[in-house]
């Protein structure tokens, strides 16, 4: 009960707060006609996609190319984070069928890279990596040359569920910080900054093959010395690929945007990025983590061959 006083009372403060107006460089125009073949294929095999449940503004882009991220372990999560517009509260039992119509889309769609998401499930034993590990074996079952990205929720309290997804056939282990340390609280209520550090850490020391991948999101309150402090921490902790997209809030019942910052300002912050050893960076108004991630892979293939 006191929790979702305290949710509610969240939400009251940012609808009391404004944001500054959006830059017209950072609209985005959605074009319906080309995203029929991709939600034709969603629709008929009933999966979720994250494109739709977070409104992401690339999904005109992606859709249009046959990109998809697939959301598994249904479309309710038990957490609030102030950013996210995915819906909060108890989820459906997990649904055991959901891996072979996953993997029958990616078949359909004819995806050589597929990024699999989910929402957080607190209320699984395991957090539901075991089901992260059935989708990852049914599509390798059906399209065993298509490379899989995992963008994973923290698992916080979930023994083992690290270990069950480094012994998986997965080519990037992606899970996001999000947000500067300070801004946790209010940004990502129930999550921890040092644990999601730690099993990015973890995953690599138990799979040294597997890319890892973390993103953030600019324009909540944070400073450039926040970020170059949180990309160090990164890199003490081995990420190879670090995205770094401008927030859009979903509704004004979410945390505000506090600063649109221009393009230039995320080149700068793609410089320091490469200057602290990452392989990768994606750094720009519209990135998002698995946004262009099959171009993205094989960027990373390429800095192990020439490694």
């Amino acid at each position: 009960m006191e929790k979702n006083i305290s949710k509610t009372l969240l939400r009251k403060k940012f609808s009391a707060i404004n944001s500054p107006n959006k830059p017209k460089w950072i609209k985005v125009k959605i074009n319906t006609d080309k995203l029929k073949k991709v939600k034709n294929t969603l629709l008929s095999n009933r999966v979720v996609t994250v494109c739709e449940e977070a409104m992401c503004p690339n999904i005109n882009d992606c859709w249009a190319k046959s990109h998809a991220t697939f959301m598994i372990l249904g479309d309710v999560c038990t957490r609030s984070c102030s950013f996210c517009n995915i819906s909060t509260g108890k989820p459906k039992i997990v649904d055991v069928f959901e891996p072979i119509r996953v993997a029958n889309s990616v078949q359909s769609l004819n995806l050589s890279h597929v990024v699999i998401t989910s929402v957080d499930r607190d209320d699984l034993n395991d957090g539901g990596a075991n089901h992260f590990s059935n989708t990852i074996n049914q599509i390798k079952s059906q399209s065993p040359d298509t490379t899989i990205e995992v963008l994973v929720p923290d698992f916080r309290n979930k023994k083992n569920a690290i270990q069950i997804l480094s012994r998986c056939k997965i080519d990037v282990f992606n899970h996001n910080l999000e947000t500067v340390r300070s801004l946790y609280k209010n940004v990502r209520p129930g999550a921890d900054y040092n644990h999601s550090l730690k099993i990015l850490e973890k995953i690599k020391n138990l799979n040294p093959e597997v890319f890892t991948k973390s993103g953030i999101m600019i324009g909540l309150g944070e400073n450039f010395s926040q970020i170059m402090s949180l990309m160090d921490d990164l890199r003490q902790h081995d990420v190879d690929f670090i995205t770094i997209g401008q927030y859009l809030r979903p509704t004004k019942n979410h945390h505000p945007v506090i600063e649109y910052h221009d393009p230039e300002y995320f080149i700068k912050l793609y410089d320091e990025a490469m200057n602290r050893g990452f392989k990768m960076a994606s750094s720009s108004p519209f990135t998002r983590s698995s946004f262009h991630a099959e171009d993205d892979f094989k960027k990373l293939q390429k800095t192990k061959i020439n490694a």
